[in-house]
């Protein structure tokens, strides 16, 4: 196109009409700065005798619309005398592009004449892109009269099937499907992405093993897609197999390899996901958000932040996606310093994003700095549903179930959806508010699977199980079980050390969910604590053993994240891979004998192993990760102030040395803050929370 628009400034000649025409939709194609400027001035300076040619001009809204420019497409096309079906359908198809799809039905409206295939194709685009009730009314009505010439039209009957999958309508678009007589790559990917789209991913694959084409790159995307939102053996066993086909041609299409990492990451498969980034010659800011969005979700906020360096040197600039992926990177560290370093970086234009700010509040919240959150969220004009819920949930992180509460009470009741009941009910549960929740919740008027397991986990830390399997035995008379309800309770049993309570969960929870072996790693973990935790270490084992034997798992090590100086360190349970660990292990083993000349006692029913002969319960407990990071702060400096550490353990209670700290804080008059990330079924479902520990503790 920029060729095209050399060579128009070199002619000598006067323009014909289909030179313009043919000038324009290069400007259209092009649309930068240049290409603007050209359209703009060659429409202004183009002579009246073409005033009345309706291609030239029909060509001129294809490119004004692509512009942006709606206003002078819009007057453009109200001053042309004699318009035909292609003329609607460029000011349709301009409306669509620029998100204008009640204008585009308005438009539809006002036809004079027959549709064309193409007329019928933008129309029930538009529909999809609204499928509100007026759309799905127009396109199911446009759709049963559609002339039958028109029953062999690939393209139209695919953007039909679009249409329909959209509206959720599968049934229709399954019998439209059936009934084309010659489908193509492209008619199969709409049928898998509607599918996708519905949360049907079984019958997209079941669609992807059926079809007799070779997949295209569209496909390899659908069908990533489709295998990181089923997570199961299934879907893995082909989202592997298809990424080892694929064919050398696609090994350059970023989209595809993108998606590709998205679905390892999904798999828990870092490493291979890792490697298959830095084979990608050439990354774009996509790639670095979906790698980064995976080391998220996998609970690696560390590496995530990691890559903003690599982004630096690439020369990207951060958009609101991927500023968004390093917030939520700051939200699970937690570590205060990071989340500043980390917000001066983003783009000033961004700062008054919605998405950016709801994001920030969410982020403040979970470093334990609510001031923070609060400010953003009362610099906010018009607060939406996340913005309220981000901020309700800031304050349940925090243990303040009544300032939470009070937010609640007085948010506009039509904001309020299934997320801020989850949220509110989420910051009771943590503050022991019992009857808060129950009000809150018998006023909710649809209560859906997640308002009812957040219920169940409420009453479940407070050991009110009775009432706990009421809820799921009510919900489980219309509805399929739900495996997150069964691990609250599971959860609840483990923390009151209820070991019969729990197998008899854990052995119902087998019978439900067979195949899901996230739930079942959970439960199975949170099984062999309770027994642990009575004191039962052979039937830990055996449970500990049969669980690697039978699913296939191991369970990864918790961590405990602290910074010093600006340097973010790691410690799992016993480690000695720091340098200095030798004296941070002697450092854990003094405070550990100070808080015992205060008074305090190690809880054994947290040790879920049997004591070597050369153990202790406090020698055991003292190594734990986050004592180790509390002694690493003690080894650099003789009395610190201030410590904050964030764990990815996966704990179903309060902290486990939670009175060890506050003695801690109370001894040396310093400011602790604990941030536990606390596992509800497995890593897809986790909720955090701070605990403050200073010296008025």
């Amino acid at each position: 196109y920029d060729k095209a628009l050399d060579l128009f400034e070199q002619i000598p000649f006067a323009l014909q009409n289909t030179s313009y025409t043919i000038i324009f939709n290069a400007c259209a194609q092009l649309a930068n700065d240049r290409a603007k400027e050209i359209g703009r001035k060659l429409l202004q300076q183009m002579p009246k005798h073409f005033h009345n040619d309706h291609v030239l001009l029909t060509s001129a809204i294809y490119m004004l619309m692509k512009f942006g420019d709606i206003e002078n497409a819009e007057n453009l096309f109200q001053m042309m005398k004699k318009k035909d079906i292609i003329t609607y359908g460029a000011m349709m198809k301009g409306y669509v592009e620029n998100k204008m799809y009640d204008k585009a039905l308005d438009l539809f409206e006002q036809i004079p004449f027959a549709l064309q295939n193409t007329s019928y194709t933008i129309i029930f685009n538009a529909c999809a892109q609204l499928a509100n009730d007026r759309a799905k009314e127009i396109g199911r009505k446009l759709l049963q009269q559609m002339p039958k010439h028109f029953h062999n039209n690939n393209v139209l009957l695919t953007s039909a099937i679009d249409m329909l999958m959209k509206f959720g309508d599968i049934e229709n678009a399954e019998n439209l499907f059936q009934m084309m007589k010659k489908k193509d790559i492209i008619t199969y990917g709409t049928m898998m992405k509607g599918y996708v789209e519905n949360n049907m991913n079984d019958k997209a694959l079941d669609l992807f093993e059926q079809m007799p084409l070779n997949p295209n790159n569209v496909i390899h995307i659908i069908v990533f897609n489709a295998c990181a939102q089923i997570l199961n053996d299934r879907g893995e066993e082909i989202g592997r197999k298809l990424l080892d086909q694929i064919p050398k041609h696609f090994h350059n299409d970023n989209a595809l390899l993108n998606s590709a990492i998205d679905m390892l990451m999904k798999f828990d498969d870092v490493q291979s996901a890792e490697k298959l980034f830095r084979t990608i010659e050439k990354k774009n800011i996509v790639t670095f958000g979906a790698m980064m969005n995976g080391y998220n979700i996998n609970n690696e906020p560390f590496k995530c932040l990691q890559l903003l360096e690599e982004i630096k040197q690439h020369g990207f600039i951060l958009d609101e996606c991927v500023s968004a992926i390093l917030i939520n990177a700051c939200a699970r560290l937690g570590v205060i310093s990071t989340c500043q370093s980390v917000i001066d970086q983003i783009p000033s234009y961004l700062c008054n994003n919605q998405r950016i700010r709801n994001s920030l509040i969410h982020m403040w919240g979970k470093a334990g700095v609510v001031e923070n959150a609060q400010k953003i969220f009362q610099s906010i004009e018009s607060a939406d549903v996340i913005t309220y819920s981000s901020m309700i949930n800031a304050y349940g992180l925090n243990r303040m179930g009544l300032e939470a509460v009070d937010l609640y009470r007085k948010m506009p009741h039509h904001l309020r959806n299934e997320v801020t009941y989850v949220c509110v009910l989420n910051a009771c549960s943590h503050s022991g508010l019992l009857n808060e929740a129950h009000s809150i919740f018998n006023e909710i008027p649809q209560k859906n699977k997640q308002v009812i397991a957040t219920m169940v986990d409420c009453l479940s830390r407070l050991y009110i199980f009775d009432e706990a399997q009421k809820l799921i035995d009510d919900y489980e008379k219309s509805n399929p079980p739900s495996p997150v309800m069964y691990t609250a309770i599971l959860s609840g049993a483990r923390n009151s050390h209820q070991h019969i309570l729990s197998k008899k969960i854990y052995d119902r929870m087998k019978i439900l969910f067979p195949d899901e072996k996230e739930t079942l790693k959970s439960g199975s973990i949170l099984l062999c604590n309770t027994y642990s935790s009575v004191g039962d270490y052979q039937e830990a084992v055996n449970i500990r053993s049969k669980r690697i034997r039978e699913l296939g798992i191991k369970v990864k090590p918790g961590v405990s994240w602290t910074e010093f100086n600006g340097e973010i360190l790691e410690f799992k349970v016993n480690d000695r891979s720091h340098p200095q660990s030798k004296e941070i292990h002697a450092k854990a083993k003094y405070i550990s004998g100070v808080l015992i000349k205060y008074g305090y006692n190690y809880d054994s029913s947290w040790i879920t192993r049997p004591l070597r002969e050369d153990e202790t319960i406090e020698s055991v407990l003292c190594t734990h990760s986050e004592q180790l990071a509390i002694a690493y702060h003690f080894v650099q400096q003789e009395n610190p102030k201030f410590i904050q550490i964030t764990k990815n353990l996966l704990t179903y209670a309060f902290t486990l040395l939670d009175g060890a700290t506050k003695l801690i804080a109370k001894i040396w008059q310093c400011k602790i803050i604990i941030r536990e990330h606390k596992i509800e079924l497995g890593k897809h479902l986790a909720t955090f929370y701070n605990t403050t520990y200073s010296t008025f503790t």
